[in-house]
């Protein structure tokens, strides 16, 4: 049995597409709860998923729906009495939808030998093992919170401390209660817990280690995390990596984290490669120091995204390379990655990495909570910068102290507009990463208004 853990947030309508785009054959759920009624999204299943043939409820038989079976059910029957089933380790274990913040989510098939293989480096360069207890607050339905967290924890013989959902004060307040030893989060998640007013009383000296990925970060947020704990260490993550795939040593001091995400397992080597060429075989290996694709190749890769085999082709190569989407350069010091492949803008003819952009406006560690960059069609130069910057709360943040702060970047890379968002609003995806998408969305709202007032296409600035 192959199980596809669903985002929680999803809707009677979004829960049925992803459900039929993989041809799921079975809907396991939970009944009424404090928080919602799951009933109405197997309802949902049931009405639009054709290829459904069970549904599943963990509540009491008397509160199940029509058609449900009770999964208390399922230990009315011996395991010993069931057929065997032979599982190879190149046969699928989980699909993961990919978060969605470059693209409509994808439903990747991750292996058995994929997880195993992912759960061994992970553990050996974060030493999980019985003396860890790991807190796993991630969503269930990202890698982070499987394959990551919860396998790996599980793989190496030690504790998983659960939350069902992440929440800054409950996560604290495990930490403090369970003497949790190993943090793993998204820098969006510290940046909630860290804001709490209440989070200076929270005892979190039972951290022997923490570690961060999905984003680069200032050395603010370095040394602020370095108050959390005296280990600290990154990599990069992705779904159609089962998980981490890149690491850094632990180290106490945040200048060595600056340096690089750190360098791939001996068993899932990295490279770094020219496009994709047109009869799908892998470009060319880059030297030292260019800028390309982030590629890797070995057990760790993805069997393939279910039922799209167009964009499975554009992924992975035929002579098993995985293109990440990710534009970086390796070096003696590692990994550094320079933007995401999709999101490269492309100004006055430039080429623009929105995170190099972004880092530079998060240096402002003491007054930007959160900053993203797209850019938008222009008339002259093809495309311009629009950046989306939240504010810290009480933070004395202008637009004039933005632009004077760009004056340090080269003159192509300063946007050209800025939005000042409400202290919270920034979007983020059900992986708590910045939503691209749909600060694109906005983008093309605040140019409408722009071009409306004659202030964008070769116009002069909104006024500061």
């Amino acid at each position: 049995m192959i199980h596809a853990p669903l985002d929680l947030r999803l809707g009677p309508a979004e829960v049925p597409r992803e459900v039929r785009s993989i041809g799921a054959r079975g809907y396991a759920f939970l009944g009424k709860t404090a928080l919602a009624d799951f009933r109405e999204l197997a309802t949902a299943v049931k009405a639009h998923c054709p290829a459904v043939e069970f549904l599943l409820q963990f509540s009491p038989p008397p509160e199940c729906l029509d058609g449900a079976v009770p999964a208390a059910k399922l230990f009315e029957t011996p395991a010993s009495l069931l057929p065997p089933v032979e599982i190879g380790e190149d046969d699928g274990a989980q699909v993961i939808f990919t978060t969605g913040s470059t693209g409509s989510p994808k439903p990747a098939l991750l292996p058995h030998r994929g997880i195993v293989s992912q759960n061994c480096s992970l553990g050996a360069a974060f030493q999980f093992g019985p003396e860890q207890r790991v807190l796993l607050n991630l969503p269930a339905s990202h890698v982070g919170g499987q394959a990551e967290i919860l396998m790996t924890s599980l793989f190496a013989g030690g504790t998983a401390v659960a939350l069902e959902i992440f929440d800054a004060a409950l996560s604290l307040e495990a930490i403090q209660k369970h003497q949790v030893t190993l943090l793993g989060q998204i820098p969006a998640m510290f940046q909630m817990e860290w804001r709490l007013a209440a989070y200076a009383s929270f005892d979190l000296s039972s951290l022997w280690g923490v570690v961060y990925g999905g984003q680069a970060v200032p050395r603010p947020f370095l040394e602020k995390m370095r108050t959390m704990a005296p280990r600290l260490a990154t990599g990069l993550g992705l779904t159609e990596a089962s998980g981490f795939c890149t690491f850094t040593p632990f180290t106490g001091d945040p200048a060595d984290l600056e340096a690089s995400l750190g360098f791939a397992a001996p068993a899932y080597p990295l490279t770094i490669r020219g496009p994709m060429q047109a009869g799908g075989r892998a470009g060319e290996e880059l030297g030292a120091g260019e800028i390309g694709h982030v590629c890797f190749r070995g057990p760790q890769s993805f069997l393939r995204y279910v039922n799209d085999p167009a964009a499975t082709a554009q992924t992975l190569s035929l002579d098993g390379w995985l293109y990440t989407g990710d534009m970086g350069r390796l070096d003696q010091r590692g990994l550094h990655l320079a933007g995401r492949a999709k999101w490269v803008i492309k100004t006055a003819g430039y080429q623009v990495f929105p995170g190099d952009v972004e880092n530079h406006f998060s240096a402002l560690a003491d007054q930007v909570a959160a900053v993203g960059v797209v850019g938008h069609e222009h008339a002259i130069w093809g495309e311009a910068i629009v950046a989306f910057v939240e504010p810290r709360p009480g933070a004395d943040l202008t637009l004039a102290g933005l632009r004077r702060h760009a004056r340090a970047l080269a003159g192509y890379m300063r946007p050209l507009h800025y939005v000042l968002l409400e202290p919270g609003a920034m979007p983020l995806n059900r992986a708590v990463k910045v939503d691209t998408l749909k600060l694109l969305e906005m983008a093309r709202a605040e140019v409408a208004r722009l071009r409306a007032r004659g202030r964008w296409d070769g116009g002069a600035p909104e006024p500061e």
